[in-house]
């Protein structure tokens, strides 16, 4: 099974596009949430269009599963035809436990240590814009960064069950920047 990974798309219709081309072959998109708007410390994303993003949202034939983020609403939930998880959301395939949170409740170290107590396979947290993979006693650290508002480069990961492989792609140029396996 491929698992698709994302954060903090903040309304940027073309960071979604420029991941989709990642997601659109996998069974499930898990997204680490901020999904529409861009809160007062960032600019607003290129493309932005939160209405235009709804609608894909909305639409997507492959399940997408969502932590709700800092800068989503209640609003939000109004206009979306699935809900939105808070804080958590725990999700398990096979002999994988994974467990998403935005990332704005928790340090690393503290994300790390409630994630040895759940005893996850593989942590997912945003917020930070910056993608990160690591391995850490076992248990397997993603950030997918940001597609729309990266302060690293545009980002999103793709968790691959069969391969067991987890990998961090460059949205927009293709590149591979990480890969971890199970």
């Amino acid at each position: 099974m491929k698992i698709g990974v994302l954060s903090d798309t903040h309304g940027g219709v073309k960071g979604w596009e420029m991941s989709w081309k990642f997601l659109k072959d996998t069974e499930i998109i898990l997204h680490c949430g901020d999904l529409f708007y861009y809160g007062p410390r960032n600019p607003v994303p290129e493309d932005y269009s939160p209405g235009n993003l709804v609608e894909i949202f909305n639409n997507l034939k492959i399940p997408i599963l969502i932590s709700k983020g800092n800068c989503d609403s209640e609003v939000d939930q109004l206009v979306l035809n699935f809900p939105l998880t808070y804080p958590f959301l725990l999700y398990q395939i096979d002999f994988i436990k994974i467990i998403v949170s935005h990332g704005h409740f928790f340090n690393e170290e503290e994300w790390f240590n409630l994630g040895k107590k759940w005893k996850a396979n593989i942590l997912i947290s945003g917020h930070t814009h910056k993608w990160k993979l690591e391995k850490k006693e076992g248990i397997i650290l993603v950030n997918p960064g940001s597609p729309s508002l990266p302060k690293n480069e545009p980002a999103v990961g793709i968790i691959d069950t069969e391969l067991k492989t987890v990998k961090i792609f460059n949205s927009g140029n293709s590149s591979l920047l990480s890969e971890i396996c199970l």
